[in-house]
């Protein structure tokens, strides 16, 4: 036998051996979170324990001082309250018209490889970029919305809102957005959870003589119940990190009407130069996460079984 049969030998066992084979294949999925994830993470728990600034090169242990810092800072909590405000509604809005699309993409039509196309360009498309278009959408000038509504006679001649610049219609408008941000996606997973039902269950429906809502209220919605409760965790968890739709926007304007918790840490940390107070608000967004994840992913396991 020569010498190089034995490391080839060896080899072939180690690569045969499924359980360090599935941590050979899972390595660099550990290393990509660790990486882009957990270092971040680490390092925000570490600025926020200290007197970090920008330009700063000493640090100073300060323990839980800036935590009680921005928890007496008043526009903490209302960023806070426009975060959930943002996301639940927003989110609702999506999953009620992701449902529609999905049904209504689920039927068999002339053009709906268009339609479907059409429908993702908003996903596809860089947000940046998106997000840049409904700025001049909702121009105080040139706001195509107000110039066609008081074209069709919605709007009299002393009717001209300002979207971004009033309080309730900058919200409304961010969420408007984050809807057409995120609508794409969630039609899409549930588009696939309503492919997976065998069509065996609506051949059934149909002769028993089950009517449209029952079949949908009973069937197919109690169905893809699990797969919509994803979507929905997937879209909680990027609308409430996200920051783009308010950035380009609002800027957390006006009058601070449209903060959340992921702007104003980015324009306390690193517009504003304290890194210590930035890092620990944006370790508020960990637990709120981590418990809506477990809770949704519950729900989601029982629908399942059920």
């Amino acid at each position: 036998m020569s010498a190089g049969a034995v490391p080839a030998r060896g080899m072939r066992r180690f690569i045969d051996d499924e359980s360090w084979l599935g941590r050979l294949l899972i390595a660099p999925a550990v290393i990509y979170i660790v990486a882009l994830v957990g270092f971040p993470f680490v390092l925000a728990i570490f600025y926020s324990l200290s007197d970090a600034t920008v330009g700063s090169r000493t640090l100073h242990f300060v323990g839980l001082r800036n935590f009680r810092q921005i928890m007496d800072n008043p526009t903490f909590w209302e960023s806070l309250r426009n975060a959930i405000v943002f996301t639940l509604v927003s989110q609702l809005l999506v999953v009620v018209l992701a449902k529609i699309l999905a049904l209504a993409l689920n039927k068999n039509f002339r053009g709906k490889w268009l339609v479907r196309f059409l429908i993702l360009l908003p996903w596809v498309a860089p947000i940046s970029l998106g997000v840049i278009g409904w700025l001049w959408i909702f121009d105080p000038i040139y706001s195509i919305i107000n110039w066609g509504l008081r074209a069709l006679g919605v709007f009299g001649p002393d009717t001209w809102p300002i979207w971004l610049g009033q309080p309730n219609l900058a919200m409304a408008s961010v969420i408007m957005v984050d809807v057409w941000r995120l609508l794409p996606l969630a039609t899409v997973i549930i588009l696939a959870g309503l492919s997976s039902i065998p069509q065996d269950i609506h051949d059934a429906a149909a002769i028993d003589g089950v009517g449209f809502w029952r079949h949908l209220f009973r069937i197919t919605i109690p169905l893809v119940m699990p797969i919509m409760m994803v979507a929905l965790l997937f879209g909680i968890v990027f609308t409430f990190t996200d920051m783009i739709v308010i950035y380009v926007l609002t800027r957390g304007g006006p009058y601070d009407t449209t903060q959340v918790l992921a702007s104003y840490a980015f324009f306390t940390g690193i517009q504003g130069g304290d890194l210590a107070d930035g890092a620990a608000i944006s370790l508020f967004l960990f637990p709120v996460l981590v418990g809506v994840a477990a809770l949704f992913l519950t729900m989601a396991r029982r629908a399942e079984v059920t």
